[in-house]
């Protein structure tokens, strides 16, 4: 659907530094000897997106638990991110990407269907990063709710 390059597991994942919601700059490489999810979403406070947020949220304890951290992307302003952390009680690094070029890179953002249309927008994805930087799972087109369920199921956690 998207001409973007999609990243498949294997892939060395892009690096990226981003800042947080409250303006602090966050890299991929802080998370090196750590496995992390990296989830990219379209709209922070939307329906869909707080449904999957708070999702992550709601399961952090058993994603860390198995050794796992949370990184959600999304095309919003710090100042619209830290709205939406405060608000819904998140407590994992919302990262801002208005340029859109970390969404590009990991083949997030680009042609997809809604509402049996061809719109250019975020792909709603998920990917999970191993310690040594390699692309471990690589979901496109994820549903908002239910996916976090279905993310542990197949990691096993």
């Amino acid at each position: 659907m998207t001409d973007n390059q999609r990243l498949s597991p294997g892939d060395t994942a892009p690096e990226f530094t981003l800042p947080d919601a409250d303006g602090n700059d966050v890299s991929l490489s802080d998370y090196r000897g750590r496995k992390v999810i990296v989830y990219f979403y379209p709209a922070a406070s939307t329906p869909g997106c707080t449904k999957q947020a708070c999702d992550f949220r709601d399961n952090l304890a058993e994603l860390g638990g198995a050794g796992l951290e949370v990184l959600g992307i999304s095309p919003d302003k710090p100042a619209k991110l830290a709205k939406f952390r405060d608000n819904e009680g998140l407590t994992f690094p919302l990262l801002s990407d208005p340029e859109r070029e970390v969404l590009k890179e990991w083949g997030a953002f680009g042609e997809k269907m809604m509402y049996g249309k061809t719109v250019t927008g975020v792909i709603r994805s998920t990917f999970v990063v191993d310690e040594k930087g390699k692309i471990e799972v690589a979901q496109y087109n994820v549903r908002a709710t239910g996916h976090v369920a279905k993310l542990r199921r197949d990691l096993s956690v």
